[in-house]
């Protein structure tokens, strides 16, 4: 499965989104359009992909233009496993 299902997927179900997930798409805007996402929310999106995708995210490198998209989480989360 691609990172950028696996991610919709996350979101899906850590924001309790439902059956919103076919709706997610790359360009999809994440903060300040889904108004499950709010700053307690991204902690724990951070926490699930870190769980999910054994990264580490470290508090420098999170930014909102990390949140603007679910393509650029995908690009992010992408980036941190080819490390």
């Amino acid at each position: 499965m691609q990172t950028i299902e696996r991610i919709k997927i996350l979101l899906v179900d850590t924001l309790g989104l439902g059956a919103r997930t076919g709706a997610l798409r790359a360009e999809s805007a994440l903060l300040g359009s889904i108004p499950e996402l709010d700053s307690a929310a991204v902690i724990l999106v951070i926490t699930e992909l870190e769980e999910h995708f054994d990264i580490q995210i470290d508090d420098d490198e999170i930014d909102e233009s990390i949140f603007h998209t679910v393509g650029g989480l995908s690009a992010f989360v992408e980036q941190k496993l080819e490390r």
